[in-house]
């Protein structure tokens, strides 16, 4: 089969999180028809998770290429770039406080951003509770896209945007996430002016991170006066069962997180035992480095499908990156097979030097040092065995 020119494609994007989002907004912007499959039962089905910063030199570019960098500039939080470090007795040993006109990497909730996207795009442009099972066919085309409801749907490319455990990756590569050794739990605060203002106070109004080199914490502002905070440990993947415990018995896992911080402050530990709801487990993984595959004229991936790496604020900046990157190879090829290409040969360079750069960098957050939590803090699963977060990037 002659690969098409773009205008002529079937182009399947799988994934609706903010790098699925970008690419088609770039594409129709250029003329060219999308298709975005997603597995949720439409936008409002889970929360969207944490906060993000869109960092001036990816995230903001591939918002620029899509026409909404005005628009996240009038959402976006500029004041979220606080950063404090904190020592296991609460004492603040650094922080950073934003200039008025700093814009270099203001947050903005994924909620909000996913929203920006969506707005943007075409109605009828997302396909909801759309959950691929895989991606057969032949590497010249056409590709099928068979759901687990049994149908199936016809692409001359199809564009993996379906993150960390990827459905559409092992259609060009045997790759699967490792863990990294080093896991989060997640506990949420409501109303922290109002309910935790010593919480919020401890934080402030972006982020604050304490660590003694075998644990560590870090808390972050989000909107809508919530705080996310994320008790990071290097433990097995199933420490909780394998402790004995279930991870629905908050009460039995509190007491097991207050024997580990048990020297830390007080006034840390109350972010281990004033949380609202359960805690929610995520193991960190990442994928094999480097992860490259051979090129295939009618599959791509982006993102955490293409370059899942440790959350040390670079995954949704990159997965933007990308999407603008392979939105206008496509909007500027003869062919689709060219415009893959060309994508290519920019996007697995980039990410192999960020990935080696990276590789083992969950044990960071575990450092003394304030790490760059920028962008991948993560936000809730739709499945127990997906994480990160927003599965799709």
């Amino acid at each position: 089969m002659t690969s098409p020119h773009p205008a002529h494609a079937r182009i399947s994007i799988v994934g609706a999180g903010p790098g699925g989002l970008t690419c088609a907004r770039i594409l129709q912007k250029h003329g060219i028809e999308v298709t975005v499959h997603d597995r949720d039962e439409g936008p409002d089905a889970r929360d969207q998770g944490g906060t993000l910063d869109l960092h001036a030199d990816n995230g903001q570019i591939a918002l620029r290429e899509a026409g909404l960098l005005a628009e996240f500039f009038a959402l976006a939080r500029p004041e979220g770039q606080e950063m404090r470090q904190l020592n296991p007795a609460g004492v603040i040993t650094s922080h950073r406080i934003p200039g008025p006109d700093d814009m270099f990497k203001p947050e903005i909730d994924r909620g909000r951003l996913r929203d920006l996207l969506l707005d943007s795009l075409r109605p009828g442009t997302v396909r909801w509770g759309r959950r691929l099972d895989h991606v057969g066919g032949s590497a010249r085309g056409p590709r099928l896209l068979h759901f687990t409801d049994g149908t199936t749907v016809e692409a001359d490319l199809v564009i993996g945007a379906d993150g960390a455990f990827s459905r559409v990756r092992p259609a060009v590569s045997p790759a699967v996430p490792r863990y990294s050794g080093v896991s989060f739990l997640e506990a949420w605060f409501s109303d922290v002016e109002a309910r935790h203002p010593d919480i919020a106070d401890l934080v402030g109004q972006g982020g604050a991170h304490a660590a003694d080199g075998e644990r560590a914490v870090f808390a972050q502002r989000n909107g809508g006066d919530h705080i996310r905070v994320y008790l990071i440990q290097r433990v097995p993947s199933d420490w909780i069962t394998a402790s004995g415990l279930a991870a629905g018995d908050t009460d039995a896992v509190r007491a097991r997180l207050l024997e580990r911080y048990a020297h830390w402050s007080p006034r840390l530990r109350r972010l281990i035992t004033d949380n609202d709801g359960p805690y929610v487990d995520r193991p960190i993984f990442a994928l094999p480095v480097p992860h490259t595959w051979e090129p295939d004229p009618t599959v791509t991936l982006l993102g955490d499908a293409a370059h899942l790496m440790p959350p040390l604020g670079v995954g949704v900046n990159l997965a933007m990156l990308d999407a603008s990157d392979l939105a206008l190879a496509l909007a500027n090829a003869p062919t689709v097979e060219d415009a893959v290409r060309a994508y290519e040969e920019i996007m697995l360079p980039r990410s192999t030097e960020t990935a080696r750069i990276l590789e083992g960098g969950a044990e960071h957050l575990l450092t003394t040092d304030t790490p760059d939590f920028g962008d991948d803090t993560p936000g809730p699963a739709a499945d127990a065995d997906e994480f990160p977060a927003d599965v799709r990037s």
